[in-house]
């Protein structure tokens, strides 16, 4: 999320207009109304998904989470099947200030924040303690850790190279940090600022891969979406199209080689042209809704006299900020002083398309003869299985990653439906992959009740080898008003044997738990919700970024600071399928990096996998009961007795695997018995 336009790799100026009269407040990205059609070849998404009529599934009105009372740290919330552990919130020299992404290594949660970045201990889920805070400013401060080390994004222009407060003026400055800060955190209470590695378009996000081949370096891959650095500040920064010049930094990623023996030595190894051969994307454009209301508010601005232009596209209030330094242009044009006259605004009336284009460029200069994105906002790297997912701006990209320095990629979907793909997710086996649309940034009402569910919703594919197949849709279903900022963001795999399941923020939407197993029906199985941070205006609040880790749903709240739940059981998730979770241990987790989950052989398994086969009425009831009660006797007993009472109800399971629709599941149960009766 960010208040840049990143949609082509904007001048500073020109990205500054269009964040000045942007419609409503925009955070990471922006709509557009091109409806281009995607060749054949890259796309396998249709542009409206005739399978699931998704906006028509529920009367949404009656759920809970409507018409929650507003409040920063005493809003009105709703929850179902969570339980809210703690509430913690932030210090004060980062309160009011932006809360982004998580990582997890030990039993710390580091929260970056766009003032720095905060490490909480959680040994005590129940009261967090803040072990360290680094005063650090940039945006968004997005964080990763491996080992020792600590990565942290940073792309706006006020990043400074020595973390001070006081931001940078110039234009051109050699005091700027736009790239990678790296961090040795070996006493965690006392980070040490060790290197850095400049990019030409700054971090807005980043990915650390750990090959499973290569126990000396990590690699970090950097999405940079800000206009490109001027020459002057960071030599080799080319801001031209790459048929004028080879060394383009736009329509490239770049690949950061930290030696883990010398990580000060961290330097750019790679910048690979992933986007090659990609067109324009087709999105949609604006609701009925929001075109009647764009509307309105051009009818108003008309009637006070404000500065109307047709400029990129549509009608646009220009703000006066603009509009007063063009006056006063104008004045200085005539040789006059003082105040501007009337006779100054008709000339600026006259002229203010022909001063916008000269001053932020024609819109024309960003159409890029139809080409597709030259930037991704996530790559989430699933190193096990060799591929990465790219949410890149138009399009979702699969790479493979084999190689880390040179990613491929080796499939492109794109959606009408979407406006701006952000992040992904795997499967736990790999042959599913689901992407989120940021529409509207990060900053904007986008689950009104007159939105569509298929627009800033996720996507979900099959993976047939290397080819994505579009099934489904899911977007948290509760509508949320027009002061709460709300769309799909970040979120992860809750290691649940044999289910995919997943925890997802959604800004002011709150956070959301559903099953996407069966690709093609996504349900939501939990959810919890506050009302606005303003019940009046817009105010920027929300989930940022929720993931599971070792037993605990950790949430950073924009506004609020950070929330702790645990899962509770219910008709959808049994408390031997959260106990079986809870087996899983991980040693750290990124935001863009995804481990491959595997449950150690325990009764809390075999259970959750009987649990499931009851579920899905695999069995009949009487078989279920019998096996759980052979499984009980089991576990009580000892020795050869356990052994051989374990091994003869896995031989009983297995012999009916291959007459059933379940076997699969059934297998795996038989083999989790086999493996406790081994023990």
């Amino acid at each position: 999320m960010n208040h840049n336009d990143i949609r082509r790799g904007l001048p500073v100026l020109k990205l500054f207009l269009l964040v000045m009269i942007a419609a409503g407040v925009t955070a990471c990205s922006s709509s557009s109304s091109s409806m281009e059609p995607v060749p054949a070849s890259y796309s396998s998404s249709p542009e409206i998904n005739p399978k699931k009529p998704y906006s028509n599934v529920m009367n949404r009105m009656s759920d809970p989470r409507v018409g929650l009372d507003a409040g920063l740290f005493d809003a009105e919330e709703a929850i179902w099947n969570l339980e809210l552990v703690s509430q913690t919130p932030p210090p004060e020299k980062y309160l009011g200030v932006t809360n982004s992404d998580l990582a997890f290594q030990g039993n710390y949660a580091f929260q970056g924040n766009y003032n720095g970045v905060m490490v909480w201990d959680l040994t005590n889920p129940q009261q967090p303690s803040l072990i360290m805070d680094y005063l650090c400013p940039a945006s968004q401060s997005d964080v990763s850790v491996y080992g020792n080390l600590m990565f942290v994004s940073g792309e706006g222009l006020g990043g400074r190279l020595d973390c001070g407060t006081e931001g940078v003026d110039q234009a051109v400055s050699q005091e700027r940090l736009r790239g990678i800060r790296i961090f040795d955190i070996s006493n965690i209470e006392e980070p040490e600022y060790i290197a850095n590695v400049q990019t030409c378009r700054g971090s807005h996000t980043h990915s650390v891969l750990k090959d499973p081949e290569d126990d000396e370096n990590v690699y970090v891959y950097v999405s940079g979406s800000a206009s490109v650095r001027p020459e002057e500040e960071l030599p080799g920064c080319v801001s031209a199209d790459p048929d004028e010049d080879p060394n383009s930094a736009l329509f490239r990623i770049e690949v950061i080689k930290v030696p883990l023996a010398d990580p000060e030595s961290a330097a750019i190894v790679n910048s690979p042209r992933i986007f090659e051969n990609l067109t324009r994307a087709p999105q949609h454009g604006l609701t009925e809704a929001e075109k009647v209301q764009q509307a309105e508010q051009l009818a108003a601005a008309r009637e006070r006299g404000a500065f109307i232009a047709d400029f990129f596209g549509r009608e646009r209030v220009i703000p006066g900020r603009i509009i007063q330094g063009f006056l006063a242009q104008i004045v200085e044009e005539r040789g006059g002083s003082g105040e501007p006259t009337a006779a100054d605004s008709t000339v600026l009336r006259e002229s203010l398309v022909e001063r916008l284009e000269a001053r932020f460029g024609s819109p024309s200069d960003d159409e890029g003869e139809g080409r597709g994105p030259n930037q991704c906002h996530d790559i989430t790297l699933y190193p096990e299985i060799g591929l990465a997912g790219g949410a890149c701006e138009g399009y979702g990209l699969l790479l493979d990653i084999s190689d880390p320095v040179n990613p491929k990629r080796v499939d492109a979907v794109a959606d009408s439906n979407f406006s701006y793909w952000h992040s992904a997710t795997f499967s736990n086996d790999g042959k599913k992959v689901l992407f989120t649309d940021e529409w509207g940034g990060g900053g904007q009402p986008k689950c009104r009740d007159t939105d569509p569910l298929e627009w800033g919703a996720n996507a979900i594919f099959t993976i047939d080898g290397t080819k994505m197949n579009f099934e489904s849709y899911y977007k948290m279903p509760a509508p949320q008003t027009t002061m709460e900022n709300c769309v799909a963001h970040n979120g992860s795999l809750i290691p649940v044997p044999g289910r995919e399941i997943m925890v997802q923020s959604w800004y002011q939407g709150g956070i959301s738990v559903f099953d996407w197993t069966d690709p093609s029906n996504p349900v939501e199985i939990a959810y919890h919700d506050r009302g606005p941070v303003n019940g009046e205006r817009m105010a920027m609040g929300g989930s940022w970024s929720v993931y599971w880790y070792n037993g605990l749903i950790v949430n950073s709240e924009i506004a609020r600071g950070l929330d702790i739940f645990k899962l509770e059981a219910n008709p959808y998730l049994t408390q031997n399928e959260i106990d079986a979770a809870n087996t899983v241990k991980l040693d750290y987790l990124n935001a863009q990096g995804q481990p491959m989950f595997k449950w150690p052989s325990t009764y809390a398994l075999a259970k959750a996998y009987i649990d499931q086969l009851d579920r899905d009425n695999a069995l009949n009831g009487d078989e279920i009961r019998n096996i759980r009660t052979r499984l009980k006797r089991a576990e009580m007993a000892s020795g050869t007795m356990k052994n051989q009472m374990l091994g003869d109800l896995a031989g009983r399971i297995e012999g009916s695997a291959d007459n059933s629709a379940h076997g699969e599941k059934m297998r795996m149960l038989a083999g989790t018995l086999r493996d406790l009766a081994s023990m």
